[in-house]
């Protein structure tokens, strides 16, 4: 008789513990209801990309002087550097340049250590394409100015959240002028230069 009011007892305990979770679940659930979504609307609205964001390689071809450092400092060997020794000059000519970024780590090995910064990260993560040999890109694709959300009239630029003012989470209608909070690289350096002047 013991064995069964203990088997009864377990079985009510559980289910008020099981009755207590589903509780605290529909609880988040509702919680959440009430409020508004801070959903990106890709593609009409866009995150602007964070400091120091490596998107797609922007390529100045003027600049570079097939020096090849960009191919010994990548961990994959990615560039490739086509170029020609003029016997006028007595210099390197640069005829192709092109990076595959459907095989790119985007490490920044390349852009940190290229001598004339002919290479440097831009805002653009946005290369999805319908064939992969499209993301191999020449001097040419590369050499395009960068893609800015900010400067996109038909796209609503939205900060991140740590770019956001303290205590705001929602992105949506955020002045331009509100202040995050920590200071900008530019502020901390400001503040450097006034604190070793004095």
């Amino acid at each position: 008789m013991f064995k069964f009011l203990n088997q009864v007892s377990d079985y009510v305990q559980t289910s008020f513990e099981s009755g207590r979770y589903i509780g605290q679940g529909l609880s988040v659930t509702f919680d959440h209801m009430n409020r508004r979504p801070i959903t990106v609307q890709y593609p009409y609205e866009k995150l602007i990309p964070s400091e120091r964001f490596r998107g797609r390689i922007h390529f100045e071809f003027d600049k570079c002087i097939s020096c090849e450092v960009c191919v010994r400092v990548c961990p994959i060997n990615l560039p490739v550097v086509d170029w020609e020794f003029d016997q006028a000059t007595k210099k390197k000519k640069l005829n192709h340049y092109s990076i595959d970024f459907g095989v790119c780590i985007f490490c920044g090995n390349c852009v940190e250590y290229c001598p004339t910064n002919c290479i440097s990260f831009t805002e653009e993560y946005d290369l999805c394409t319908y064939d992969r040999h499209e993301l191999n890109m020449d001097n040419v694709a590369m050499g395009r100015l960068p893609y800015k959300v900010t400067n996109d009239p038909m796209v609503t630029p939205l900060r991140e959240l740590v770019y956001l003012p303290k205590g705001v989470l929602n992105p949506h209608g955020v002045p331009d002028d509100a202040h995050r909070p920590g200071l900008l690289p530019s502020e901390i350096l400001e503040q450097n230069l006034e604190n070793n002047n004095h």
